[in-house]
């Protein structure tokens, strides 16, 4: 279960964030996960509730996820399409000649804290 090291990896980022800016607690933030990250936001979800028990400044701390939604460029036809409906071949043209543009990242969008 790669998500635990995910929300670990997380969690270090805002204690440090919070140390550099002398922040007392963050009460949420939200992440943006791609659709085809392969990260399943359920169990991230859990390893949070549980991984932020462990840390004084993040306890109460509210884990919200928003989804990038994936995108693929079709090389030959130049046009995008949606990635989860129909794969690596483009709906346009049905060529195989396609790169994922959007949909394969994370990032920390908004903390709240004071």
């Amino acid at each position: 279960m790669h998500e635990l090291g995910i929300v670990f990896h997380v969690i270090k980022r805002l204690e440090n964030l919070a140390e550099e800016n002398k922040l007392s607690e963050i009460q949420s933030v939200t992440l943006e996960i791609g659709e085809v990250s392969g990260v399943v936001p359920e169990y991230l979800q859990d390893c949070w509730k549980w991984a932020v028990k462990k840390t004084e400044i993040m306890q109460k701390s509210e884990l919200k996820i928003e989804p990038i939604e994936a995108v693929t460029i079709c090389n030959d036809c130049k046009k995008t399409y949606r990635t989860v409906e129909f794969g690596k071949t483009c709906p346009h043209c049905k060529s195989d000649n396609t790169v994922l543009q959007v949909g394969n990242e994370m990032n920390i969008k908004q903390i709240e804290a004071c």
